[in-house]
């Protein structure tokens, strides 16, 4: 029995799969509680009747959070120092010295990361070729751990230089500082990212310091809450972790839910059939977009609000548009959406819980998109007036009506969501035309028709369970961590064999770290790539790795479609990458059984469109029948329009086929 829960800041989705002859599966959506997550969470297994199999403890629960992701945005981490070697103590401040704006010679500055007084300089220094340079005595050791212990940090983040090919240094304050009693969480950079480049491994060894005692401790309280049950964290890369190694990654769960999301598309994308697939996952707080070309993709170049984190994480392009974006008019008289949301906390104005501010929710239902007679998920009941009445303010500023505002607002949002798309897929040498647009997240399928139009995409899909798709995704999600090692090598300086000892001592370190987890070697499965350059670029390119020869090729032709050139320079192997992964137990989802057709349709006024359009229960459609829009399908845990002249239809699975004529 598998419970998957992906809490994201307006609402706590819920999928319960139960295995056994066949399969079955139930959702729930509860409004989340940011400043206590678990408080929903034990909301939720309550309204689905599961707290006998808690206490039971028969549940493997698989969750996402945004916990992590909250504290960086928000800027509550912990009070954590930062040890560097001398001269280093300003790493974070000066980072990497690019300004926000390329011609903006004049900007407002920002706080470092760390405050001064928090950065200690010690000694232990090595070079490039692994040298020691300078070494690290007692005394130096005990004057660092007075430093801490008078700063009364709650973490402390070790950064030396190139601790990632000698990490003795790093280890021994380390120690010390646990042989003291100090009671601080370590993090250290040979751990957490063991590459080069000092100043993202230093902002990804300080996250994850900062990070891991909120993390740490919302971890303990949510597993005393739910027992003995098995408990797995999605982490950033797609891939689960235990909650008890959790909290010494915290950094990697920095996009926990999206993460989901995406693999739910890689799962559903193969019982289809189809392997190019463009993700397009809007929540009430942000939207999620991303390319899959056969397997998902991870970068290790995201950012996470102005920050670099350079661990692995799936690539997508996050913007601040959701159902819950704030419109508002700025100085110069131009209505603007997002990013800021009204959350969960008070909500969109029409979820007459205090929120006062219009949303791109509120213009949805006064356009007739949403249904103000239809609940959402969590036993919402919509006021339109509520929505007018905030929508009416910004209106009289740009002296429009309320309908035109509303109009103003979808379109604002709609364009934002498809310039994201864009970055994934144009600019990237893609052709939207080519993919499938899979829209999911209970916002998404309101705007998914939309969406494809602007990008001349003619074939779309909602995902059956699309509302809760995030959720889907943890119980589908392998079991894995990722491994890596800086090299910064000629591919001619480096023999083959030399490469598969490397590549074997990473393997083997998965293994071992997999293997405390409880999970079997032999049921583990093996994943080579490598971070490849032309000597003298910045940038590196991951490929597969199959051979040298092999992985040279595949980088040439990469760069050439990404890039538009390629060349016979030398290449340089900067990062081996391995992943070590566990398959889930896998299951199809059940087919949709036959049903009499389209029941209780109805229809009703939306505006821009002179014929009413259907509204039709999505439980209530048959397979294969076809619906012309406009359109609205409703289900429990979201709505979906269909626009003129698009037509939907639903298939086997129960998945919302959409389609427009040339």
């Amino acid at each position: 029995m598998l419970l998957g829960i992906d809490a994201g800041g307006t609402f706590t989705d819920f999928i319960f799969v139960e295995i056994g002859e066949s399969v079955r599966i139930d959702v729930h959506k509860t409004l989340s509680t940011p400043a206590a997550p678990e408080q929903a969470i034990l909301r939720g297994t309550s309204a689905m009747g599961l707290e006998s199999k808690v206490r039971d403890q028969s549940l493997q629960i698989i969750h996402g959070s945004t916990v992590a992701t909250n504290l960086v945005l928000e800027g509550k981490q912990a009070r954590t120092v930062f040890v560097s070697n001398y001269g280093f103590a300003d790493m974070l401040q000066l980072a990497r010295q690019t300004r926000p704006e390329l011609y903006a010679l004049d900007f407002p500055a920002t706080p470092p990361p760390v405050a001064a007084e928090l950065c200690l300089e010690t000694g232990g220094r090595i070079g490039a070729d692994g040298s020691v340079v300078e070494s690290l005595s007692a005394a130096e050791i005990d004057g660092l751990l007075a430093k801490i212990q008078s700063l009364e940090p709650q973490a402390v983040a070790i950064n030396l230089l190139f601790s990632f090919l000698d990490d003795g240094f790093e280890r021994a304050i380390e120690t010390a500082i646990q042989q003291a009693g100090l009671a601080v969480f370590v993090s250290r950079s040979s751990q957490v990212l063991p590459e080069y480049k000092e100043y993202e491994r230093g902002i990804a060894t300080w996250l994850n310091a900062s990070l891991a005692p909120a993390v740490s401790g919302y971890l303990q309280r949510l597993q005393s809450k739910l027992g003995n049950n098995s408990l797995q964290l999605m982490q950033s890369s797609g891939e689960t972790i235990a909650a008890q190694k959790a909290a010494d990654s915290a950094v990697n769960l920095l996009l926990s839910g999206p993460a989901g999301g995406l693999t739910a598309i890689g799962y559903l994308g193969k019982q289809l059939g189809v392997s190019k697939i463009i993700s397009f996952d809007m929540g009430g707080t942000s939207t999620d977009v991303a390319l899959l070309d056969g397997e998902i993709s991870t970068t290790s170049e995201a950012f996470i609000a102005s920050y670099p984190v350079a661990v692995p994480m799936v690539d997508m392009h996050t913007i601040g548009a959701g159902g819950g974006s704030i419109a508002f008019v700025d100085s110069g008289g131009m209505l603007q959406v997002g990013p800021r949301s009204a959350g969960a906390e008070p909500g969109p104005a029409c979820y007459d819980e205090g929120g006062v501010e219009a949303t791109v929710t509120d213009a949805n239902l006064l356009l007739g998109r949403l249904q103000a007679d239809v609940p959402l998920a969590g036993g919402l009941h919509l006021n339109r007036q509520k929505a007018t009445e905030a929508i009416q303010q910004l209106a009289e500023k740009i002296d429009l009506s309320v309908e035109q505002t509303a109009l103003g607002i979808i379109s604002i949002a709609n364009e934002q969501m498809a310039k994201a798309i864009r970055l994934i897929s144009v600019n990237r040498g893609h052709d939207p035309e080519d993919f499938l647009l899979a829209s999911f997240g209970g916002a998404g399928g309101l705007h998914v028709c939309a969406l494809a139009d602007a990008m001349q995409m003619r074939k779309a899909i909602v995902p059956v369970y699309g509302g809760v798709l995030s959720a889907l995704g943890m119980v589908v999600a392998h079991h894995g961590r990722y491994f890596s090692k800086t090299l910064g090598v000629e591919s001619s300086q480096i023999s083959e064999a030399e490469l598969l000892t490397e590549f074997a001592k990473l393997e083997q370190h998965g293994i071992d770290q997999l293997s405390q987890e409880g999970l079997a070697p032999s049921s583990m499965q093996i994943k080579r790539s490598a971070d490849l350059r032309y000597c003298g670029q910045s940038y590196s390119l991951n490929i597969a790795w199959d051979s040298m020869d092999q992985a040279l090729t595949a980088f040439r032709q990469l760069h050439s479609k990404r890039y538009g050139y390629s060349h016979n320079t030398g290449t340089e192997l900067v990062n081996l990458r391995v992943n070590v992964s566990v398959p889930n137990k896998r299951f199809n989802l059940p087919v949709t059984g036959p049903l009499a057709g389209c029941t209780n349709i109805r229809y009703s006024k939306v505006y821009g469109y002179e014929r009413e359009a259907v509204i039709v229960a999505r439980a209530g459609m048959e397979v294969g029948q076809r619906v012309s829009g406009p359109a609205i399908i409703t289900e429990y845990s979201a709505t979906t329009f269909v626009e003129s002249p698009w037509s939907v239809e639903v298939d086997r699975l129960g998945n919302l086929l959409l389609e427009k004529p040339f």
